[in-house]
């Protein structure tokens, strides 16, 4: 008599309803592999994540040579939360015996490249992530009390193979970001062959960019200035043909002082979500330099750049940056000619601008799930502009109808603040939710995390006092030291 045993049935396999996940993740980006990391700890939770990709990939677009992240290496996917983790990003190195030779290095930021490298590793060791597996629907089944997921297993070739469902207690929604393109310029992006493309898909139109004649970059923020500086190293002295041109007032750096970046901490995340939505609204436009910045060291290595052609020419090089202009309407006026309607805020002046070809660094936002969730959209409850609320634990409020939990990650900026698609808060906001999922917490977390007493009321966990509830007196202590 054989044996050998019969091969475990996969979650697809099961009985999907009589043994349902304790959370299904739809997405697998940073914030959900994260997530999936960190819940490999947690052996009482049964979890599985979904993504229509094939493989993970990290913005393939932008991994310029010689671009870094700009978080340090410990912002991994599990070592704020967790730093003994078998997935944290120096595993990974002494995996790769490669942890002598960083340590050498002293870098503290590390390339794009390594970082995407880094993620795609513990996406390929990882188990429980599903890649080719697209979410067709979600519903909520009130007779089972649990979510019902429709997906479609997909082929090599991105076509559907076979149909599938499963059942999950919760949800955490993970799908990330799409490029944004300004409005003046969809049309001329949405165009076959018309050369205006997003900084998402500059690796794949490099070469051809570097042999057109003259290119404008959109986009103050730090993929603008990478693409910008990648595209002046690699043209010919004295025949550079590059405008950049910006909203923002001035190409301004990051806010990287010590206080600064303690806005990207969870006191910080937890006293913006007590604010207002009104003065929550408010807050987000006036911080724009704490995540539309540039690296300092990006600034220095374009104006470097700059300087040596100058030197080089006896003259200005064919580069013009100009900061504080929009893009009013945009056309082509020839077969390999663009043209630009600018605006400059401050003097009030309009211009033409003619180019060859246009790279929109112009951010990213929040990917709609409306078709995806639209069996659920009823239950969300919403604030006064229509935006899902979402609760401390970066769960949306649902009707009490829906007895499961649906999680958001990178999509709760209005209520959590600028730190919301920051690497730096991946690990504890996941360690937030795995927590909320277990009787006992998964992963402690300190109450108190920056030097910095954001507000005069507490906002810490469960009420706890975040500082002082009070400010001291200072009239007693100058009392005492008077002669």
């Amino acid at each position: 008599m054989s044996t050998a045993q019969p091969p475990t049935p996969t979650p697809e396999q099961e009985p999907a309803a009589e043994k349902p996940l304790d959370l299904a993740g739809i997405g697998i980006g940073p914030f959900n592999l994260s997530l999936a990391a960190l819940a490999h700890g947690v052996p009482t939770l049964r979890t599985a994540f979904y993504d229509q990709r094939p493989a993970f990939h990290w913005h393939p677009g932008l991994l310029i040579d010689g671009a870094t992240i700009q978080v340090p290496f410990l912002a991994d996917l599990v070592t704020l939360a967790d730093p003994g983790s078998p997935w944290s990003f120096l595993t990974y190195l002494k995996t790769h015996e490669r942890l002598f030779p960083f340590y050498v290095a002293e870098r503290f930021h590390i390339e794009r490249a390594e970082y995407d490298a880094y993620c795609r590793w513990v996406s390929e060791q990882l188990p429980g992530l599903h890649f080719g597996h697209q979410i067709d629907a979600v519903r909520w089944h009130h007779e089972y009390g649990l979510f019902e997921i429709d997906f479609t297993r997909l082929g090599p070739d991105g076509e559907g193979e076979a149909l599938g469902r499963t059942y999950a207690r919760n949800l955490v929604l993970g799908v990330g970001t799409e490029p944004y393109v300004p409005e003046p310029l969809r049309p001329l992006a949405d165009a076959p062959g018309v050369p205006v493309l997003h900084s998402a898909d500059y690796l794949e139109h490099r070469e051809r960019l570097l042999a057109t004649g003259q290119v404008t970059v959109i986009g103050s923020g730090q993929s603008g200035a990478e693409v910008f500086l990648d595209l002046l190293r690699n043209r010919p002295l004295g025949a550079e043909g590059l405008h950049w041109l910006a909203r923002t007032p001035a190409f301004a750096p990051m806010e990287y002082s010590k206080l600064g970046l303690e806005q990207f901490s969870p006191d910080y995340t937890r006293h913006f979500h007590t604010l207002p939505e009104a003065m929550r609204d408010q807050l987000l436009p006036r911080q724009w330099q704490l995540y539309k910045g540039i690296a300092h060291e990006t600034i220095d290595a374009i104006h470097h750049e700059l300087y040596r052609r100058a030197q080089h020419l006896n003259d200005w090089p064919g580069a013009v940056l100009t900061p504080g202009v929009t893009v009013r309407t945009a056309g082509r006026i020839a077969a390999a000619r663009l043209e630009l309607h600018l605006e400059h805020g401050e003097q009030g002046t309009r211009t033409r601008h003619t180019t060859e070809a246009v790279v929109l660094a112009t951010g990213y936002r929040e990917r709609r799930v409306d078709t995806l969730l639209a069996a659920l959209d009823p239950y969300i409850r919403r604030d006064s502009s229509e935006r899902p609320r979402v609760d401390t634990d970066h769960r949306l409020v649902l009707d009490p109808l829906i007895k499961g939990s649906v999680y958001v990650q990178n999509a709760e900026r209005h209520t959590h603040g600028v730190g919301t698609p920051d690497l730096g808060l991946a690990a504890w906001r996941s360690a937030v939710i795995l927590n909320a999922l277990t009787a006992e917490p998964a992963y402690p977390l300190p109450p108190r995390t920056a030097f910095t007493t954001f507000g005069l009321q507490p906002s810490g966990p469960c009420g706890s006092v975040i500082g002082s509830r009070t400010l001291p007196d200072q009239r007693d202590r100058f009392a005492r030291t008077r002669t």
